[in-house]
């Protein structure tokens, strides 16, 4: 069977061909028609008919990943980035102008769904992906299936508190969602550059910071310190609640190779249990994840 997923960003619609076995056979980049929701719906018809016809026939279905979600009370998308896409029946409009079922998830579903299919968390029943960039979301896949929630929530961790926090942690940075103190505040590449800067009074981006700890700079290795304290903590919370087979990290500051040794070490203190057999590892796809991702939405 042909898969075909999309990717559907608020910049670029990338599009992916591939086989039953999971083995690339096309793939196709667009930029996205901002603002126009009519013809983002084109651009993605576009892409998946270049798509079969480098292939050479047609996906029965599409998976499409966007950044937000359908709300199951109105059926519409909400929480979207690219935002001319809120309140629109996303789904079915693309059913619509494709002529086929259309299989619609949050990107960071897709990444873990991606990951759990062929990628570092292969083989693995229960997947907790995570996304550590610009932003911070999560994704949580059951039996090679995403879950997503009576309130289309699940995996969005990046919106709880940060847990056990320290009298300098309370009550927190501001989030863009309006609260205080969410693992977002602390966890996202922004969250470490602030950090970073409120300590030594050196703006850096997050990669920056990261590069001046390996490099031995005391004040970068003590801000990338508290960092791997509060994922430690903010991983520990997700495995009291999911006990997941393995934590897949994505996003710019997954490429942190400290993270790997340290956090393990460090969250054993806050899991509830004797043993932690959970694996945190590095995604194998990279930036494809999340396109291979809603491809693998037509798994079965």
């Amino acid at each position: 069977m042909l898969r075909i997923g999309i990717d559907l960003g608020g910049t670029k619609i990338e599009g992916i061909a591939l086989s039953r076995s999971g083995h690339e056979l096309a793939r196709i980049r667009r930029l996205t028609p901002q603002g126009n929701y009519t013809s983002t719906l084109e651009m993605v018809c576009a892409v998946v008919t270049a798509l079969e016809a480098q292939v050479g026939r047609a996906a029965p279905g599409i998976g499409v990943g966007i950044p937000g979600a359908l709300s199951p009370a109105t059926g519409v998308v909400k929480n979207a980035n690219a935002t001319w896409l809120i309140g629109r029946a996303l789904d079915r409009d693309l059913e619509a102008v494709l002529d086929r079922p259309v299989r619609l998830a949050n990107d960071a579903n897709c990444f873990a769904v991606s990951e759990a299919a062929d990628g570092a968390a292969a083989g693995a029943d229960v997947v907790f992906g995570v996304i550590l960039g610009t932003g911070v979301g999560g994704g949580l896949v059951v039996a090679g299936r995403p879950l997503i929630g009576v309130n289309a929530i699940a995996g969005e961790w990046g919106h709880n508190p940060l847990p056990w926090p320290g009298h300098d942690e309370w009550p927190g940075p501001p989030c863009y969602c309006g609260k205080s103190g969410c693992i977002e505040a602390f966890l996202s590449g922004p969250g470490l550059t602030r950090d970073h800067r409120a300590v030594t009074g050196q703006h850096l981006p997050a990669p920056a910071v990261a590069a001046q700890a390996q490099q031995g700079d005391r004040g970068a290795q003590a801000s990338l310190d508290r960092y791997i304290g509060r994922l430690a903590r903010a991983l520990a919370s997700v495995v009291n609640v999911v006990d997941p087979d393995v934590v897949v990290l994505g996003g710019g500051l997954s490429n942190i190779d400290a993270l790997y040794r340290a956090v393990p070490a460090r969250w054993r203190e806050w899991v509830f249990s004797d043993v932690v057999a959970t694996r945190l590892v590095r995604n194998r796809h990279g930036d494809s994840s999340g396109v291979r991702g809603a491809a693998w939405l037509w798994q079965n």
